[in-house]
């Protein structure tokens, strides 16, 4: 049986918490793995502005609500995927405009929840959580558990969401394969064979192509979700991790950890149009909702790297906090 607790008091939501977005039109969150902490970062002051400790050991990955005053952190343990440690089980959700913990979903078992996704349509919390292999679903007005969707495969890690809601994708690390969920049905349709191993996943907008890393061989696999097959591969310069779209679909943004770059791919050409150095160990991109910046994280040095999608330029680099991991934009 799933148990969930609420903080102290009830969830509020005051016009001065809301006070802290800004000219861009959010907040920038960012789970921090080394710190066991969210960190709230003005995009527009360049600057964390708070940094929300976490129970547990490690949340690798952060969503924010639709309305964006709730955050969601999965606390996924102590290990790499994969690899001996601790199983994590608990979601923690913080009250973004109070800046505190207000929350945490108790999914009953070590599962190593790991990638949250709102659905776009349904509204309903989806999160990888790898050792059960599926996706658990949250309902998130009352913070319980209502369905898992069996993936097929061990390492389920990463997700992502189809635009029309009918779809999930799922990466599955050392199997190397991606699983498509039918989330309507909330059953397994296929088990797409990849690579020897992958990293990420991401979708085109209007979700006909996904994508994800292969880990040994630097290229990156296209995927027909028509067909449920890879049908092209895209030649990176170095291995690939996380990545994502632009809004008009014309470029996808690909953070490269080994070589300290993120690549521009032009989706037309299927080529790497550009490459930006960065930091050290970039990890995941977010693309702000107005398609104006990419924002990516940056493991090592504890960084984020604020990149103009107008001329591919590095902007700035943003402090944040130890093992800067997963974004997500609370508008």
């Amino acid at each position: 049986m799933t148990r969930f607790f609420l903080g102290i008091a009830a969830v509020c939501f005051s016009a001065a918490g809301m006070a802290a977005q800004t000219s861009t039109g959010g907040l920038l969150l960012v789970a921090n793995k080394g710190d066991r902490s969210l960190g709230i970062i003005d995009p527009a002051a360049g600057r964390m502005i708070a940094n929300v400790p976490i129970n547990g050991v490690t949340g690798h990955e952060v969503v924010a609500s639709p309305d964006g005053r709730r955050a969601f952190v999965p606390v996924f343990g102590d290990s790499g995927v994969g690899l001996p440690g601790t199983d994590g089980r608990t979601i923690a959700v913080i009250d973004v405009p109070a800046r505190r913990l207000a929350a945490e979903i108790d999914l009953g078992r070590g599962v190593r929840p790991h990638c949250p996704l709102f659905g776009p349509r349904d509204g309903l919390l989806y999160v990888t959580t790898e050792i059960a292999h599926s996706v658990t679903v949250v309902d998130p007005a009352t913070l319980r558990v209502v369905a898992e969707i069996p993936t097929g495969a061990a390492e389920s890690h990463m997700l992502a969401i189809a635009p029309d809601n009918h779809r999930a994708y799922t990466a599955n690390v050392g199997p190397g394969s991606v699983s498509v969920l039918d989330l309507r049905a909330r059953k397994l349709v296929a088990v797409i064979p990849v690579a020897e191993k992958v990293q990420r996943i991401s979708i085109s907008p209007d979700g006909r192509r996904v994508f994800t890393s292969d880990q040994r061989t630097p290229r990156l696999a296209v995927i027909d979700a028509a067909s449920n097959r890879v049908v092209d591969w895209i030649p990176l310069p170095a291995t690939g991790y996380g990545a994502a779209p632009t809004p008009d679909g014309r470029f996808l943004v690909v953070a490269m950890p080994r070589a300290n770059q993120v690549a521009i791919v032009d989706m037309d050409s299927r080529s790497v149009l550009r490459l930006i150095d960065v930091p050290a160990a970039p990890q995941m991109v977010l693309i702000r909702p107005d398609g104006r910046m990419a924002y990516v994280s940056c493991d090592r040095s504890g960084q984020i790297a604020a990149i103009r999608t107008s001329d591919w330029k590095l902007e700035t680099l943003i402090p944040a906090g130890k093992g800067a991991d997963g974004l997500a934009w609370a508008r």
